[in-house]
């Protein structure tokens, strides 16, 4: 029985219990829903905040540090701008100084220059004023005649001559080795180098490098060969490409004066080259014909000539325009240009030297004179 009442009591107190507690656990659980939920929130939103706040931050100093760098160049822009510009006018102020610097020394050089070229003119005329220019002789020949008696080998080589009734002094070339020497250099083409496309005022007076080539002028061999006593001999020595030989040499050789224009004349023709002064005909004759230029025409080419199977005006023109005694142009013109040098040019003529009946080529020649002595020839 007590057993019994012990179970009834503990039943009862277990239903009490039970009929106490029930009512409260429904609401334990919506707690626990909530409170989860909470939780879950609270995560999502902590792991938002942990994902948002540093994007931001990042992109802020990411800004920031744009506009720092865009700030930082333009400085340095605006910097090396004024710097370049600086260096630029510093530049230019140096090169203003320099070039100021440079023109006062010019002028100093020039007032220098004026002064010693015054100078210069004035020690000239007092020599000439005072003292003639001192002549070797009156030609090569003379030269030779009068220094052979004191030396026995006379150099070739420039010498100062003064022919009879002259009142002038000038150089010429003097060969003193070839034939016996006393030869008197009156024109000398051999290399091209000289210019021979020349006006009459040029040919008149000559032009040319002495030692090499050149022409003496007209009025200068004219003094030469119009002394008195005197006839003078011309020698002409043609070297071809090959480098054979060959000469035409004239016995006498004389000119007329300057207001006749030149005319050449000839004596009795020697030599191995043919006598192309005078041509094969009276048309080609050049012996007494005057001297012509491009721009004093004297070649008798009236309207016309016929030069090389071709009507020419001018033989001169038609001849590289070099001056030469021109008769309806001719067989012969010796201021040519060397064969070999320009094959576009007007080429050295000395038309009756052929071989096997074809015209030889020449690369050089030269035209030199001697004096022959004519006891009271007048």
């Amino acid at each position: 029985m007590i057993w019994i009442a012990l179970f009834l009591h503990v039943f009862t107190s277990s239903a009490v219990y039970s009929h106490r507690v029930l009512p409260s656990e429904p609401v334990l659980l919506t707690e626990d829903v909530s409170d989860q939920e909470q939780k879950q929130n609270y995560h999502r939103d902590s792991s938002k905040d942990k994902c948002t706040m540093p994007c931001e931050m990042t992109a802020k100093l990411m800004r920031d540090e744009k506009h720092s760098l865009c700030t930082n160049l333009q400085h340095t822009m605006v910097s090396y701008t004024r710097n370049t510009r600086k260096l630029i006018r510093d530049l230019v102020d140096e090169q203003q100084k320099s070039l100021e610097l440079l023109s006062s020394q010019i002028i100093e050089l020039m007032v220098k220059v004026n002064t010693l070229s015054s100078d210069v003119q004035r020690s000239n005329s007092d020599i000439f004023s005072v003292k003639p220019m001192e002549s070797h002789g009156r030609d090569c020949s003379d030269i030779k005649e009068t220094l052979g008696a004191h030396t026995p080998k006379i150099p070739s080589g420039i010498y100062i001559i003064q022919p009879d009734n002259t009142d002038v002094s000038f150089e010429v070339f003097c060969e003193m080795d070839d034939m016996e020497g006393g030869w008197t250099v009156i024109q000398r083409r051999m290399d091209g180098l000289t210019d021979f496309k020349q006006m009459w005022s040029q040919y008149l007076d000559g032009f040319g490098h002495l030692p090499g080539e050149h022409w003496l002028g007209l009025r200068k061999i004219f003094s030469i060969v119009n002394q008195r006593n005197t006839h003078f001999q011309l020698h002409i020595s043609l070297v071809s490409q090959d480098d054979s030989t060959a000469y035409a040499s004239y016995d006498r050789f004389w000119l007329e004066g300057e207001s006749k224009f030149f005319p050449i004349h000839l004596g009795r023709y020697a030599g191995s080259a043919g006598d192309a002064f005078r041509g094969y005909d009276q048309e080609q004759n050049q012996d007494t014909a005057p001297f012509s230029t491009s721009d004093i025409d004297n070649d008798g080419c009236f309207p016309f000539c016929t030069f090389a199977d071709k009507a020419v005006e001018s033989c001169s023109v038609n001849q590289n325009n070099t001056g030469w005694w021109f008769n309806q142009c001719g067989k012969a013109n010796l201021n040519g240009s060397p064969m070999e040098q320009d094959l576009s040019q007007s080429y050295i003529h000395w038309d009756t030297w052929t071989k096997n009946g074809t015209l030889v080529g020449i690369k050089s020649v030269t035209m030199k004179i001697r004096r022959i002595e004519i006891p009271n020839l007048k």
